[in-house]
């Protein structure tokens, strides 16, 4: 059994959808690497003034990082066979992600009503709603599989017999690894955006 786990672990190391998502995150990286230069492009040579980012910018940030300290949490309790604390740290992921939807959406009704920013007011208004929703998006995109894993871990986890068959599958495990990857890549890209909109801002 031992001189089997290191050619397993060497499998799911080049799984297919490592490799999957290590291209979905490069892609990423470099689609919003490209809009923040052109961000800073535009502002330097036509000399645009930058908008304030609304402060619920900075309210969603904490809510993202709740919602990957519960992702790292319904993690370890995968690993310890724990499954109430990995039914319940799912479900907080979960709702984590619907307020910071919330949250947004309120953000932007801020930017456009109160501090009238509508989207063809400039081009930073602009970019700012592309750059907050695009990230939204993906938030969004990664939510079926996050509903997916909670339904699954309350129908497959009914009795001992089950769960340990749950806790002992290697793909599952792959795939909440590349799920909490996923979360933590969003969380640490909008702090990205929200440090470089704020440093524009005061500069």
């Amino acid at each position: 059994m031992e001189q089997r786990q290191p050619a397993l672990q060497e499998n799911l190391a080049f799984h297919p959808y490592n490799i999957m998502l290590f291209l979905l995150l490069f892609g990423l990286t470099l689609l919003f690497l490209a809009l923040t230069i052109s961000y800073v492009y535009i502002r330097v040579t036509m000399d645009v003034e930058p908008v304030q980012l609304p402060g619920l910018f900075l309210f969603n940030t904490l809510i993202l990082l709740g919602s990957s300290y519960t992702m790292i949490r319904a993690k370890q309790a995968y690993l310890n066979d724990d499954t109430g604390a990995y039914q319940r740290n799912l479900k907080y992921t979960i709702w984590l992600s619907l307020v910071f939807m919330a949250m947004q959406t309120i953000a932007w009704w801020w930017l456009f009503k109160i501090n009238h920013t509508a989207l063809a007011s400039s081009t930073t208004a602009a970019f700012l709603y592309v750059l907050s929703f695009a990230h939204l998006a993906h938030v969004v995109a990664g939510l079926p599989f996050l509903i997916n894993f909670y339904r699954a871990a309350l129908s497959r986890m009914v009795d001992p017999v089950t769960v340990l068959v749950y806790f002992s599958d290697p793909e599952k495990r792959l795939k909440l690894r590349l799920l909490t990857v996923y979360w933590h890549f969003l969380d640490i890209l909008w702090i990205y955006l929200v440090a470089f909109l704020g440093v524009n801002y005061l500069f």
